[in-house]
């Protein structure tokens, strides 16, 4: 795709791909019901994003690369935490409801470091007149920055922003349990009574001693200890069921590890990278499904929206503030950390990589968040329209950015 400003046309790509999502997604078409974007959104999350992933990290990153990269996951969670803090804010000063807590600050501090990146940074690089020199090479580095970027990116977004929205579905799942459980005082004196008295198999023994009688569940030492053994258990197990260890090593996460080891280590990379590779379509097969991922999130994306603009809208102080970090609050911050990590020393003087660091501050949402809320099914549609307001409003302020960090680089 050839355009003066790729960065808007690329905006605009997403948007119309999402319209597409909608249309299929109409009663009378029915092609991309509720369960049709629920299984693509498990196929999205165990599949297509994984093979995404490791395929792009594994031909790009190497050792001999990886070492003047290192500022890049420091770079991605200072956007994460600033973002969140920031959504945090939105969500005191909005008062949005508890059920979409998580998902402001998800939507704040997770930009859309996967589809984006890949299709406008080696867009720039084609262009005539590329600051970032020849085409050939500013494509072999430029997809060197964006796999490592959707890499990171993808294990901050599956284990801070899965887990966010998590805590944030499940606080009101509870409250709405606690609602509809109607307890008596009797019943929850008596409940109450049976969990103290719940290791008590000598409560009625204690009767025949009169120094013990104001002691109905005396224990030995030995007892005690083995009281205080079961306690820990049990606030282990909790502490891990709460954690959801599944979710925070999720499978992209476990992609990226594979693409890190490939990359990595020479030997295996000889085994699977290269036209001449014994196993090299193991590699060409990933990249085959890794393709897919990008299209079918903006169409899922697309039939979610026509569910939110059916449904209840969404708070305008919400959309303004969450545009407002990133399109305006985010990028300013982001000029002052790169300016700031040059000077240190922190980031080597290439202008492409250092427009790539500058960029994750400038992106719009993650379109994952999305794939999150349906598994949850909470906030699916506010995700939505949030979504379209964002990456409406990018194409403009996207290639504004892009154009100031081109000229603050070179």
């Amino acid at each position: 795709m050839s355009c003066s400003f790729p960065f808007g046309c690329c905006c605009m790509l997403v948007l119309l791909i999402c319209a597409l999502g909608s249309f299929l997604a109409l009663d009378h078409i029915d092609i991309l019901g509720d369960s049709a974007r629920k299984e693509l959104n498990n196929m999205v999350f165990f599949v297509f994003n994984p093979a995404l992933v490791s395929s792009n990290l594994a031909q790009t990153i190497t050792s001999e690369n990886i070492i003047s990269l290192w500022f890049m996951p420091l770079n991605i969670l200072l956007t994460y935490i600033v973002g969140s803090f920031l959504g945090w804010e939105i969500n005191k000063i909005t008062k949005s409801p508890q059920h979409l807590k998580g998902l402001v600050m998800g939507l704040c501090a997770a930009g859309n470091l996967g589809s984006l990146p890949f299709v406008l940074v080696p867009a720039i690089c084609r262009e005539k007149g590329s600051p970032f020199g020849a085409p050939e090479s500013c494509h072999k580095y430029a997809m060197a920055y964006v796999s490592l970027s959707m890499a990171i990116g993808a294990i901050y977004l599956w284990s801070i922003v899965y887990n966010t929205v998590r805590v944030s579905s499940t606080m009101i799942n509870e409250v709405i349990n606690v609602n509809n459980a109607n307890f008596d005082e009797e019943t929850s004196k008596a409940l109450q009574e049976q969990i103290d008295c719940e290791f008590d198999s000598e409560c009625s023994s204690a009767t025949d001693h009169a120094n013990e009688s104001s002691l109905p569940c005396a224990k030995n030492d030995k007892q005690g200890k083995v009281l205080i053994l079961d306690t820990i258990k049990k606030q282990l197990y909790s502490f891990f069921r709460s954690s959801n260890l599944k979710a925070i090593i999720a499978p992209s996460t476990t992609a990226a590890i594979v693409g890190f080891i490939i990359g990595l280590v020479p030997p295996v990379q000889k085994l699977l990278i290269g036209a001449n590779a014994p196993l090299h379509v193991i590699q060409d097969s990933a990249l085959l499904l890794g393709e897919a991922a990008v299209p079918i999130i903006m169409l899922t994306v697309g039939g979610n929206l026509l569910k939110g603009l059916r449904g209840p809208g969404v708070q305008l102080s919400l959309v303004l503030g969450i545009i407002a970090v990133r399109s305006v609050v985010l990028p300013l911050i982001g000029v002052l950390v790169i300016k700031g990590a040059i000077h240190l020393g922190f980031v080597h003087a290439d202008p492409l990589y250092q427009f790539v660091l500058l960029l994750h501050y400038a992106l719009p949402p993650a379109i994952n968040i999305g794939t999150i809320t349906q598994l949850f099914g909470s906030g699916q549609s506010e995700c939505a329209v949030i979504l379209l307001w964002t990456y409406s409003v990018s194409s403009v302020t996207l290639t504004l950015w892009s154009t100031f960090f081109m000229w603050l680089v070179a």
